[in-house]
C-alpha cells in the first residue's frame, strides 16, 4: 500500500530539505566558483523503519477519547475503561513516550543530543502552540453554540474565563487554567519538555533513569505532589506521576534490555497479564452489579485512581500492554489492509486530530442535550465524530503527499564570489 512507507525521514524542514543540510552550503558557495547544479550540501536525513503498530494504538486512543468526551454517550457503556481501571489516557501517553524515543533516540545516536532535544523542544513548542489555539478555538465554539446563554460555563469549567478573562488568560499560557477534556495536551507538553534529558539517561544509565523516574513517581503518589491549577486546585493528570509511564514508554522505545523482552515474551508473563486482565474485569463486572462501587475502601480507590496514576491502574495498563504485544507482532498482516487505515493515520496525525475531536466532542454534547434519550442522534454523533476525525487525517496525509520540495540553484552565468573580509584592526 503506497500509504504506508516504510521508512520514513525524519529531520525535513517546510521546503522538503533536510534540517542538517539546510545551512551546509557547499564550499565551492565560499570560493566563487561557477555552477548550475544543486549547491546544498545534501546529507542523509534520519531514517527510522516505521512501527505502524504505534499509529493504529494511538489513533484507536484518539477515537475513544472522543466518544468519553461526549457525556451521555451510549458506546460508553461499551468501551474498556467500564470494565478495567486503565483508559485511553495511558495508551496515549505510553505510545507518545515509545514514539519519541523511537524516533529521538536515533537521532540523537547519529546527530547528538543538541540536534535532538532541539527537534524534542520544538514538537514541544507546537503542541503549547496548538493547545493555545485549542483553548481560543474551544472559547468560541461554546459561546456560540451555547447563544450567550452561560449554560455550560460550569460543565465545560470555563466560568473563571468570564469572570477574570485577564488572569485566565494568562493562566492558559501558563498551563494553570484548563477547561474540560483540555488536560492532555498540557501534560504532554510537559514530559515532553523534560525529555531530551531523560532520554539521554536512558541512553547512558538507564537503571539510574529508571529509578529517578519511579522514585518521582512514588514521591508524587505517597505525597500527592502535584502542580496547582487556576484558581484553585491542582493538575487531573499530574505530570509527576504520569511521566513514569511515558518514561517506560521511551525505555521500550530505545529497545529496553535484552533480558526484559525475552521476559516480555515469556509464556508466564503473558498468561500472569492476562489473568490479571481477566480479574480487573470479573471485579468490576461484579462491583457494578452488586453496585458495592462505595465500600471500597479509599486506600484502593487511590491506587486504581487516575490523577496520580495509581499502581493498580499502571499494572493493568502494563498487562494489557503485554498481551496485545504478544498478539499483535510488528510484521502483522492487517496493518497493511485498508480496514487498518483509517485508525493508521489518524494516529499519525495525533495532534490535529486530538484538537478535532475535542471541537466535536462539545458539539456531539450540544446535539444529544438538544434531543435528549434519542439513541438514533447519540449513534449519528459517534459515527459523525469519527468520520470527521478520519476524514482530516486523510486529508493532512493528501496535503503532505502533494508538498513541493524546492532547491537552490545557482545559474551557470552568475559569479558568486564571498563576503569581502573585514579589514583587521
Amino acid at each position: 500500500m503506497t500509504f504506508l512507507n516504510t521508512r520514513i525521514p525524519l529531520l525535513e524542514d517546510e521546503i522538503g530539505v533536510p534540517v542538517a543540510a539546510r545551512d551546509a552550503t557547499d564550499w565551492r558557495l565560499a570560493a566563487g566558483a561557477r555552477s548550475s547544479k544543486f549547491v546544498t550540501q545534501m546529507v542523509n536525513p534520519v531514517e527510522i523503519p516505521r512501527d505502524f503498530r504505534l499509529d493504529l494504538y494511538r489513533g484507536i486512543a484518539l477515537w475513544l477519547i472522543f466518544l468519553g468526551h461526549v457525556p451521555g454517550n451510549i458506546l460508553n457503556r461499551i468501551t474498556p475503561w467500564e470494565y478495567g481501571f486503565s483508559d485511553p489516557a495511558e495508551i496515549f501517553i505510553f505510545v507518545s513516550g515509545y514514539a519519541n524515543a523511537y524516533v529521538y533516540g536515533r537521532v540523537m545516536e547519529q546527530r547528538g543530543f543538541v540536534v535532538s532535544a532541539a527537534q524534542i523542544l520544538r514538537r514541544a513548542f507546537e503542541t503549547y502552540v496548538a493547545q493555545m489555539f485549542l483553548f481560543v478555538i474551544f472559547i468560541a465554539e461554546v459561546a456560540f453554540l451555547s447563544h450567550g446563554s452561560h449554560a455550560f460555563d460550569d460543565a465545560m469549567n470555563i466560568r473563571f474565563f468570564r469572570d477574570d478573562p485577564v488572569q485566565s488568560i494568562l493562566a492558559v499560557t501558563l498551563l494553570k487554567f484548563m477547561p474540560v477534556n483540555m488536560d492532555v495536551l498540557p501534560l504532554y507538553i510537559v514530559v515532553l519538555a523534560v525529555s531530551p534529558v531523560m532520554l539521554w539517561l536512558l541512553r547512558r544509565v538507564p537503571v539510574v533513569a529508571l529509578l529517578l523516574s519511579g522514585a518521582i513517581y512514588a514521591i508524587a503518589n505517597l505525597t500527592g505532589l502535584d502542580l496547582p491549577s487556576y484558581p484553585k486546585g491542582h493538575w487531573y493528570f499530574d505530570p509527576l506521576a504520569w511521566q513514569f509511564l511515558f518514561v517506560l514508554g521511551a525505555w521500550c522505545g530505545l529497545g529496553a534490555a535484552d533480558w526484559l523482552w525475552r521476559l516480555v515474551r515469556s509464556r508466564t508473563v503473558v498468561i500472569t497479564a492476562a489473568v490479571y486482565a481477566v480479574a480487573v474485569f470479573a471485579a468490576f463486572i461484579a462491583l457494578k452489579q452488586l453496585e458495592a462501587g462505595d465500600l471500597v475502601p479509599q486506600w484502593l480507590q487511590h491506587a486504581f485512581g487516575k490523577t496520580y496514576l495509581g499502581v493498580l491502574r499502571l499494572l493493568h495498563f502494563v498487562a494489557i500492554a503485554i498481551v496485545v504485544n504478544h498478539l499483535i507482532p510488528r510484521e502483522w498482516p492487517p496493518l497493511s489492509s485498508w480496514v487498518l487505515r483509517p485508525a493508521i493515520q489518524c494516529g499519525q496525525h495525533s495532534l490535529e486530530v486530538f484538537c478535532l475531536g475535542v471541537t466535536l466532542a462539545f458539539a456531539g454534547h450540544v446535539a444529544i442535550l438538544g434531543v435528549s434519550g434519542n439513541p438514533l442522534v447519540r449513534m449519528l454523533v459517534n459515527i459523525g465524530g469519527i468520520l470527521a476525525m478520519i476524514a482530516v487525517s486523510a486529508l493532512i496525509t493528501w496535503y503532505k503527499s502533494t508538498r513541493v520540495s524546492f532547491r537552490v540553484t545557482v545559474p551557470a552565468d552568475e559569479n558568486i564570489s564571498p563576503s569581502p573580509t573585514p579589514p583587521k584592526s
